[in-house]
């Protein structure tokens, strides 16, 4: 088992797995990351032009028995299913099936009610439908059926003149592209995510896991300042809350035992805003093939991604919260901004709450997901270092890396 030069070696959890010639400094980084994930794990995976340079994981699936995070594990994606979902959409997209400009009505009419009738495909995916939180709450149960959430959605006024401004949904979005996939494909969207999405690339991601895969999803363990609320005070706390737990059918913890995203009812059930869960190698196979294709697939037009990746939000939103990050969103795709730069501005993918970022780049045809289920929000600097050492790795001697010509190294850290 060979370390690449530098690694340390530390007493506590440890790191495994493979990496390309030239990318030791990202295992040390990722070493490092889980050293600084003492509640659980993580796992990373890159490729470039659709060749592995990276599969990385460690730590523990699940800290409380001491279970190790394995090659296999998977995990809650969070709102890095947003991406995912966009990629379906974009697939549809290509396919005919769907006009990005369109009203949303085309293709559910019911969603035209209380003055929704005009708001298009991507007001709603580039967050600007005004629908960001419901103004009913909802249960545990309505999560479980679908149904009532879009139904609430479908007759529910918009928040603000739609198309005007823009607040991110955090969870509507869900249901909302979701409710527009199944009309177009007759399908409920985690049938249809596998069917157009994950299983042409062979991608172990699931919107809905069976039950069959539920043993392999890490338990996550929110850090204790990790809360899907705001202190009493802060401006715009009510609709920041509602949008994270839609009026109460999160908890406001995120996930305890057996609660929340750890509840495995609500991880079999469709939640496509939030609850996608997968392995880091399957993800980054899903941004892959968006840019170099699989032997299955080939990749979205250049034409889709144009498009799909031009800013249409950013800067202050309507409920802005002090000290929160603005991101950037082009048509349901995270687009580069301060808080999220990824390798720069040919990249395109989405966040996830508590550390965890996934992206494809077109220039480098470089794909790349992290994943974690120790949800940290205070001073984490695990994706900075990850991204900022593949940025270093792909820039070595002033080459880019477009392929993978030797083997693969093991690297064990303990």
């Amino acid at each position: 088992m060979a370390v690449p030069t530098g690694a340390a070696r530390s007493a506590g959890p440890t790191a495994d797995g493979l990496v390309a010639p030239g990318y030791g400094a990202v295992a040390d980084a990722f070493a490092a990351a889980v050293r600084d994930s003492p509640r659980g794990g993580a796992a990373l995976a890159v490729t470039v032009g659709g060749e592995t340079v990276v599969d990385l994981w460690g730590g523990y699936a699940d800290v409380r028995s001491g279970t190790p995070w394995v090659g296999s594990t998977t995990s809650v994606l969070f709102s890095m299913t947003k991406g995912l979902v966009a990629l379906l959409v974009a697939r549809l997209v290509e396919q005919g099936r769907v006009d990005l400009d369109a009203p949303v009505a085309r293709y559910w009419p019911e969603f035209a009610q209380a003055g929704k009738g005009a708001i298009t495909v991507r007001q709603v995916m580039a967050h600007r439908a005004g629908l960001s939180h419901p103004v009913r709450d909802h249960t545990r149960d309505d999560l479980l059926r679908w149904d009532p959430v879009v139904e609430a959605l479908a007759g529910q006024a918009p928040l603000w003149p739609p198309g005007s401004a823009h607040q991110y949904h955090a969870l509507t979005y869900g249901w909302l592209v979701g409710e527009i996939v199944r009309r177009v494909t007759g399908l409920p969207v985690g049938a249809a995510f596998a069917e157009h999405l994950a299983q042409p690339v062979g991608a172990e991601v699931w919107i809905g896991v069976p039950a069959a895969e539920l043993a392999r999803v890490a338990h996550l363990v929110p850090a204790p300042e990790f809360r899907l609320t705001l202190p009493e005070g802060v401006p715009n706390r009510v609709p920041f809350e509602r949008a994270l737990t839609l009026g109460g059918a999160l908890p406001v913890e995120a996930a305890g035992d057996g609660t929340g995203l750890n509840d495995p009812a609500l991880q079999r059930a469709e939640i496509p805003a939030g609850l996608g869960i997968g392995t880091a190698r399957a993800v980054a196979s899903l941004w892959s093939s968006a840019v170099v294709g699989t032997p299955r697939t080939a990749p979205l037009p250049t034409g889709i991604l144009d498009d799909m990746t031009v800013v249409r939000s950013s800067g202050r939103p309507v409920w802005g919260v002090p000290g929160l990050p603005e991101e950037s969103w082009g048509t349901g795709f995270n687009v580069p901004s301060a808080p999220m730069p990824m390798l720069g501005a040919t990249s395109f993918g989405h966040g996830g709450a508590g550390g965890q970022l996934s992206f494809a780049d077109r220039e480098t045809g470089l794909a790349l997901a992290f994943l974690t289920n120790d949800l940290q929000v205070v001073d984490d600097r695990r994706v900075p270092a990850l991204v900022g050492a593949v940025r270093t790795a792909l820039g070595r001697d002033g080459q880019r890396v477009w392929q993978v010509s030797e083997e693969l190294t093991t690297v064990t850290y303990s």
